[in-house]
């Protein structure tokens, strides 16, 4: 469908879709039964989601799939809480304790085959929804991808590791990178090779 309306699909990444028109750029991310529709131009936005609501049934959830940022004359302040909440609540663990780490330390999760297996629609969309917060919550990234390795048969012990993830979120909602104005910064990456890995 997207390709009718002269999207064109990433050569890397094929559920990732892009069209420009002019300046303006619109990228079209599709997960599971999610749709991410992102431009600076808002207009793009509503456009291709009213495109696409005329041949699915689709809800939108406005403004929660956006990023807010924060402007101040000295930082820029990046976080998705309302989305994050959201998510929280939709999969109903809005009453759990918050936690203070991602995952179990020396967690070492495998295809674990003599597993109770759970449904694997609600696992994918839990993990789709903690690999769209990693934009802000970069401190989720190596444990949802663990999680994502386990999505065509996850079992109770993939699905506890999930709700760890959610309960860990829960307790850092309003956390998010944030960018001083006029101040050099080197990236730094660090990978602890040893520490967890996949069983598989």
């Amino acid at each position: 469908l997207l390709l009718s309306y002269q999207f064109v699909k990433g050569a890397v990444d094929p559920t990732l879709f892009t069209r420009k028109e002019g300046e303006h750029i619109i990228l079209v991310q599709i997960y599971v039964d999610d749709i991410i529709f992102a431009s600076i131009n808002l207009s793009f936005c509503d456009k291709s989601a009213d495109q696409m609501s005329k041949r699915f049934k689709m809800s939108m959830i406005e403004k929660m799939l956006r990023l807010q940022i924060s402007l101040s004359p000295r930082v820029i302040f990046i976080n998705q809480s309302k989305y994050a909440l959201e998510v929280v609540r939709k999969y109903g663990l809005d009453q759990c304790d918050p936690v203070d780490i991602p995952m179990a330390e020396r967690l070492k999760l495998d295809e674990d085959p003599n597993g109770t297996l759970v449904d694997p629609t609600r696992y994918r969309g839990m993990v789709g929804s903690l690999m769209y917060l990693t934009t802000s919550h970069p401190d989720l990234v190596f444990a949802v991808c663990m999680c994502a390795w386990y999505q065509k048969k996850p079992t109770e012990k993939h699905l506890i590791t999930v709700k760890q993830l959610f309960w860990y979120l829960k307790g850092t909602i309003n956390i998010g990178p944030c960018y001083p104005k006029d101040t050099s910064f080197d990236l730094t990456d660090f990978a602890d090779a040893d520490h967890a890995c996949c069983q598989d």
